[in-house]
């Protein structure tokens, strides 16, 4: 059978006739799946192969063993970190839709809680290391799609952080690859900051100490002066600069609209106030 066609094949499918389907060929279609997640072909990796992720887990058409077998596969070196570090090669949808699978797969288990306790917890020790040693920063790439890592890379962060097993002392981890993520050398163009700024929504949803948040901003903005004592005004630093102003004042209209963290808010908008002269 032909991957693509099974997919396509599959998508119009009654629910009875897709439980039989799985039921016959269920372990051959996820192990096909996994081997083209990463697949150039935008319309097999993005409209079908993750699609279908989304609709088995949502209907429940897979067992507990699949659904382990899935996030184990997909939290791997040869998936969520797989030639991690490289840019400008197609080893990035790899990772990127392994990100999103991995976030659909805890999203899931936040309501199951089946998955193994020892494999999630040294999931999410490692989390932070995702969104620190992604370099491939590309959004959309002419004639294969969506890579947008950083932005699924988001999704996965703020995802683990509200699934109800995720322990908030692994939360300073996360908060450093955030602090990293603005310096790398480039400007984010695709709306990464609307994404990057759930993180912050998750950490408060789950009590997060706002003074904890607060000594982050600091550490953000601490940057722009080490940057500037060590290295200079070079482009590194306007792109710094830009970009992690952007994600602050994206995250300041998110608190103040939903009138969440004051505090925050108030020292966010200190530091945005003094690195863009405002008033002076």
């Amino acid at each position: 059978m032909d991957i693509k066609n099974t997919l396509q094949s599959f998508s119009t499918m009654t629910y009875s006739a897709r439980q039989q389907f799985m039921g016959q060929n269920g372990d051959w279609m996820l192990q096909e799946m996994l081997t083209h997640i990463g697949s150039p072909d935008a319309e097999l990796r993005d409209k079908l192969i993750y699609r279908t992720f989304i609709d088995i887990l949502s209907d429940n058409l897979l067992s507990t063993e699949q659904i382990q077998y899935l996030f184990d596969t997909a939290i791997s070196d040869d998936f969520l970190y797989l030639n991690i570090g490289e840019e400008m090669t197609d080893s990035v949808f790899t990772r990127s839709f392994s990100a999103l699978l991995v976030a659909s797969i805890l999203a899931k288990d936040a309501e199951l809680l089946i998955l193994h306790d020892d494999r999630l917890q040294i999931f999410f020790q490692k989390i932070g290391r995702f969104l620190l040693l992604e370099k491939d920063t590309r959004g959309y790439v002419q004639d294969k799609g969506w890579a947008h890592s950083i932005a699924h890379g988001a999704d996965l962060a703020a995802m683990t952080i509200k699934h109800p097993k995720f322990d908030l002392q692994h939360a300073p981890l996360i908060l450093h690859a955030l602090k990293l993520v603005t310096w790398k050398d480039i400007v984010f163009v695709n709306d990464e900051e609307e994404r990057l700024i759930n993180i912050i929504e998750a950490l408060l949803a789950r009590n997060y100490s706002e003074e904890a948040l607060i000594e982050f901003v600091e550490q953000v903005f601490d940057k722009f002066e080490m940057h500037l004592v060590t290295q200079g005004y070079n482009d590194a630093f306007f792109s710094g600069r830009t970009c992690t102003l952007n994600v602050m004042k994206t995250l300041y209209f998110a608190l103040k609209m939903n009138n969440l963290a004051p505090k925050l808010q108030n020292t966010i908008y200190g530091q945005v106030a003094k690195w863009l002269k405002l008033g002076a």
